[in-house]
């Protein structure tokens, strides 16, 4: 770098720590940003120059996006009128994926403005500089993954040993150290596992009724009862459905520790990468160093519970007398609507919101069964007529299965290549430019080949999805419109309603005048279900 330094420009000084950092703080080497600070401010000194803004990073992230400093940083430089950026090392900047590091040295090369650390300036508009920073980001991304890989091999081996891994400990239990050995365990809080085993009891037996009877209670009414005790939760200040859920869900109440219950998956929406958690079925178990709270046959019992199928609600003569049961729900509190004889001498009979506190107003049965076809009538010549524009003559998905496995056996090879070349440039076969220009051919390639698989992916699912429209959906919806009618069985009607339509949300604001009852001043939105394939 030749370009000399302007004493009166501006400079701005970025920090954050490292993985490494935050592991030398827990075993007391004191505190990595005032040291880092320190540091480049005896750089800015020594080189005749004023800091005019720090920017502090304190949490840690693998993207720009996770990272609102930086994020703020790269903002206030693209204007152009920031001379330099001081950090420690140039890693401190970027150690993501290859995208982030290309928009880290977009800013900065066409701000033009300097990186400066202890080691070297760099310039990003001399071509040299340039790629000396790129390469430096490249290896910090590769040490990272090995860091990380490590991290995880000795995350899951702790697992396996039966110790607790997370942060913090869930309810009933506290977090111990082991005695005399690496990582943490459970310990039970007394108290706290009394009211674990208390849910327990209340979800699979109930609380006893003034006639002796026991009352099973659901997960929203255990909450109302733990807040009407006065019982808090760890972190809030009332209990939650998903909080109790996940208590009865949790294997570490029967002694198991688990290993991937949530999976991290990377999603592109709208051009930005979002991480998002989903379940994993298949979840690893391990026997935990901790003792359990809850027996073995009785957590099994609460499962079995938590999956069943709920049935459709029933008289208590057993026979289903509303063909809309469990389908209409209150357009403004939710609830199910219920079936209720009118307070009329017709006494014909209406469906009502059960909430004493909703003032939604309710409408004959019969009407809304009757409005209720004729808008399912109505959605399924839309949805015939969206595939008939469509115009689909033909199906193409084994030609396109065999293009797709073909691209497929090429993204392996290219990634093969890949491995390779990183080989190959740490034996020092390849020089650097070599490499970055080999990677950069190979790079393309894969991200060529990526798109290519993902639209024909896409491609195939739809072919399927219209076949399974064309050829089972429609014909098996317009067949349970033709019969609904000519059933008198009002299970069979309320099944065949289930097997097509999700649910269906009814407001009505107004009550009708006399002698207009077959007035349908309601809304009713539905929700088919839509083909799955």
């Amino acid at each position: 770098m030749n370009r000399p330094l302007n004493p009166l420009g501006t400079y701005y000084a970025y920090l954050r720590k490292s993985r490494a950092d935050r592991d030398a703080e827990a075993h007391g080497e004191g505190e990595t940003l005032l040291r880092h600070e320190k540091i480049l401010e005896g750089l800015s000194s020594k080189l005749g120059i004023t800091i005019s803004k720090f920017y502090r990073e304190i949490v840690s992230g693998e993207t720009i996006q996770d990272r609102p400093v930086v994020q703020e940083l790269l903002q206030d430089i693209s204007n152009g009128k920031c001379d330099g950026v001081l950090v420690v090392e140039v890693e401190r900047l970027a150690r993501g994926d290859t995208s982030d590091q290309g928009t880290i040295a977009k800013y900065f090369k066409f701000s033009d403005t300097l990186i400066i650390t202890p080691l070297k300036i760099f310039d990003p508009t001399d071509e040299y500089d340039e790629e000396y920073f790129e390469f430096g980001l490249f290896m910090s991304r590769r040490e990272y993954k090995t860091i990380n890989r490590r991290i995880q091999r000795g995350r899951i081996a702790s697992v396996q040993e039966g110790k607790w891994i997370a942060s913090t400990a869930p309810y009933g239990y506290e977090r111990i150290k082991i005695p005399g050995n690496k990582g943490y365990t459970l310990q039970i809080i007394p108290e706290q596992a009394e009211i674990v085993r208390l849910v327990f009891h209340l979800y699979l037996y109930g609380e006893k009724q003034p006639d002796g009877s026991s009352k099973r209670l659901g997960r929203f009414l255990i909450c109302k009862k733990l807040d009407a005790m006065g019982i808090k939760p760890a972190v809030s200040e009332k209990w939650s459905v998903s909080t109790i859920k996940d208590m009865l869900q949790n294997p570490v109440y029967i002694g198991k520790v688990c290993w991937g219950k949530d999976i991290e998956k990377k999603v592109i929406t709208n051009g930005t990468t979002k991480k998002i958690r989903i379940k994993n079925p298949d979840f690893q178990m391990y026997d935990g160093l901790h003792p359990a709270i809850i027996p073995n046959d009785i957590f099994s019992k609460a499962q079995e519970l938590a999956h069943s199928k709920p049935a459709a609600p029933i008289t208590s003569n057993k026979i289903l007398k509303n063909p809309l049961s469990g389908i209409i729900k209150c357009g403004k509190c939710g609830s199910l609507l219920t079936r209720a004889v009118s307070n009329t001498k017709d006494n014909y009979y209406n469906l009502r919101c059960p909430n004493r506190d909703c003032d939604n107003v309710s409408a004959p049965l019969y009407l809304i069964e009757q409005k209720l076809l004729e808008a399912l009538q109505d959605w399924l010549e839309g949805y015939e007529l969206e595939w008939e524009k469509e115009g689909h003559t033909f199906n193409e998905s084994v030609i396109k299965e065999n293009s797709l496995h073909n691209y497929e056996k090429e993204l392996q090879l290219a990634k093969g290549q890949q491995e390779r070349t990183y080989d190959l440039l740490e034996q020092g076969i390849y020089t650097p430019d070599v490499f970055q220009s080999r990677l950069k051919t190979i790079s393309d390639k894969i991200q060529a080949i990526t798109t290519e698989i993902s639209n024909l992916q896409r491609s195939i699912e739809e072919e399927q999805k219209i076949a399974y429209a064309l050829n089972t959906f429609i014909p098996r919806f317009r067949h349970i419109l033709d019969v609904y009618f000519h059933t008198d069985s009002i299970l069979a009607k309320n099944e065949m309603l289930k097997s097509i339509l999700d649910h269906a949300e009814y407001t009505k604001e107004e009550r009708n005048r006399k002698f207009s009852r077959d007035n349908a001043n309601f809304k009713l939105t539905i929700y088919p279900k839509l083909p799955k394939h």
